[in-house]
């Protein structure tokens, strides 16, 4: 097919962190530009929005998925069923409920989980209500699907939304052979899930990386086919740390003389708790708790500002403690008692674990050195597609 312009292939997969890629020949030869990037603090709901807009989450308001909202809460009707026991109004069923009425009717996007007790939902809202894999996904920001819509420039985009892995890189392969396009963006999200379980079994490892691999070196041949100037870059959004120990922070915070949430709220994250405070006492017994665990630490303003993920309003939260690489809560909003990973993310970006990829057979004009600076790269892309 004739195009005038270059064909741009950016894969983003999930969680594959650089110390993850070590000892392993992952399209070396092909491509030949390749570092380790930090990424920032949190998880893929902070990091996709800083590398598709390139800006940090306390520019973009894009951090953790939950936040503090009672005002602008889609769940405020919920409190009319306070009155219900616990038993009931936290029932899984109940829950499930919840999030298809969340997902299908209350516009709170493909994404929404009922991850705290519905008696607390009238008092939070949701980050990620739209499709940030499309223009205007990313409100108050422009993104590289905006930039791609308003130059009219013909694109492919690949996700879990619709796709699985296997089904996008088909997809993929396909649509380079009869598609006009020459910006394609895929994002493969199995591998998040994959070393969460199997980050510890080297061979299975080994081979998961080699498959995709392959794949993706199958694709850039077609690519290559399709135009000789073509190029490929690989990327991630954080890495992968191993788990080696256990902390229950929601039992310790529970055993106080607190109630919530007459005292305080609180998210638990699997790598950090977040807390608001409605009295001195509730504040001073749980940052004297928490001051107290070795197992992690409250984070500064300071060192909130440091990591671009400081919120003047404390939407996400008047006290976070993070948990120190490694550790990992018992049990959290976002995942159940028996949930036991060997692999977590959420940790200081500092953490070499927590490092994400980039792999590429294109320079880059500038430096990189974190994931945000991958936009201004993905937007060079996109003034030659």
């Amino acid at each position: 097919m004739n195009r005038s312009r270059t064909i741009h292939i950016c894969v983003l997969i999930d969680a594959l962190g650089w110390r993850w890629l070590e000892g392993h020949h992952v399209l070396n030869d092909e491509l030949p530009y390749r570092q380790p990037l930090q990424t920032v603090l949190g998880f893929s709901s902070g990091a996709i929005p800083a590398i598709l807009t390139g800006r940090l989450p306390a520019e973009s308001g894009h951090w953790n998925l939950l936040y503090y909202d009672p005002e602008g809460s889609p769940f405020q009707w919920l409190r009319y069923f306070s009155f219900l026991p616990e038993r009931v109004l936290n029932h899984r069923i109940t829950k499930k409920l919840l999030k298809e009425a969340g997902r299908r009717f209350l516009g709170m996007g493909p994404l929404f989980e009922c991850a705290v007790s519905p008696r607390l939902l009238p008092r939070f809202n949701w980050t990620e209500k739209r499709n940030i894999y499309q223009p205007g996904g990313i409100p108050g920001s422009v993104s590289i699907f905006d930039q791609l819509s308003e130059t009219k420039i013909p694109y492919r985009v690949y996700s879990y939304h619709e796709l699985s892995d296997m089904e996008i890189l088909k997809r993929a392969t396909k649509d380079l052979k009869s598609s006009a396009a020459t910006f394609y963006f895929l994002y493969l999200s199995e591998m998040d899930s994959f070393l969460h379980d199997h980050c510890d079994e080297h061979r299975s490892l080994a081979e998961r990386i080699q498959w995709y691999a392959c794949q993706l070196r199958e694709l850039l041949n077609v690519a290559l086919k399709q135009d000789p100037r073509a190029d490929m870059t690989i990327f991630s959004d954080h890495g992968m740390t191993p788990v080696s120990h256990h902390f229950d922070l929601v039992k310790k915070v529970q055993s106080l003389d607190l109630e919530m949430p007459r005292d305080y709220l609180a998210v638990y994250d699997s790598t950090m708790g977040r807390f608001w405070f409605f009295s001195d006492r509730a504040r001073e017994q749980v940052v004297g708790l928490l001051k107290n665990l070795s197992c992690g630490q409250i984070l500064s303003d300071s060192e909130l500002q440091q990591m671009g993920i400081f919120f003047p309003d404390r939407r996400y939260g008047e006290v976070i403690f993070l948990l120190k690489p490694g550790w990992l809560m018992t049990h959290s909003h976002f995942n159940g008692q028996g949930w036991r990973p060997k692999g977590m993310h959420g940790y200081d970006p500092r953490d070499s674990y927590s490092d994400a990829i980039f792999l590429s057979n294109r320079k880059p004009k500038g430096e990189l050195r974190t994931i945000v600076d991958l936009n201004s790269f993905l937007r060079e892309l996109i003034e030659t597609a």
